[in-house]
């Protein structure tokens, strides 16, 4: 087909409109994806730290189990046991009546020296925002998905993961960003691009947190 014939048939009447509705289309399509991605980031609920959870109203709406991250979550990522006020917090889950396990990235060393002494199961090495990490927690504890919700201070593991689990998330601001690793350094950078975007896109609102 030569050069003007092609012309012609593309500028032939609606040809344009045609055209650009395809493209609008497209456009729009891209939009909705991209929206729904950036969506699994963005975690049900936000606080600043475990002790802002409202741990009562979550059990009164059917919620039995809590999975939990544990380093820049529950203490900081060098701090080896578990603090007294944590302590107090986690008998008080437990008498509320709910389960508790922790999910955790970090080697089976750190995460069993520190749940020991709390006699609470764990799950290491878990590859967070990996699925079966998760399932492997209510599998533990013989919860649904419904009953479960997730505490982390991460958005690309915990949150992320949790989202794509189904399950209810919980954003906690970390503990000790300084004593981070390089992996999770690296998580944090791109949270902060995540975070534009979702802000650019009016889906995170500062004033949501509690």
């Amino acid at each position: 087909m030569s050069q003007n014939s092609a012309a012609r048939r593309f500028n032939r009447p609606g040809g344009n409109f045609l055209h650009e509705k395809q493209r609008i289309w497209y456009s729009l399509s891209y939009e909705t994806e991209v929206t729904y991605l950036l969506e699994k980031f963005i975690p049900k609920l936000r606080v600043n730290t475990v002790y802002d959870i409202d741990l009562e109203s979550l059990y009164t709406k059917g919620y039995r189990g809590i999975i939990t991250d544990l380093d820049n979550t529950l203490v900081g990522a060098k701090e080896p046991y578990a603090t007294p006020e944590l302590i107090t917090w986690l008998e008080r889950a437990k008498e509320i009546g709910f389960q508790i396990i922790i999910v955790s990235n970090n080697d089976e060393g750190r995460v069993s020296k520190f749940t020991s002494p709390l006699q609470i199961p764990f799950v290491h090495a878990a590859r967070k925002p990996r699925i079966r990490p998760f399932q492997r927690a209510l599998t533990l504890m013989k919860l649904p998905v419904s009953q479960t919700v997730v505490i982390g201070d991460q958005m690309m593991t915990d949150v992320l993961g949790g989202n794509r689990s189904g399950l209810f998330t919980i954003l906690v601001q970390p503990i000790a960003v300084h004593d981070e690793g390089v992996m999770t350094r690296f998580n944090r950078r791109m949270e902060k691009m995540i975070l534009r975007r979702l802000r650019n896109k009016g889906l995170w609102h500062e004033e949501e947190k509690q």
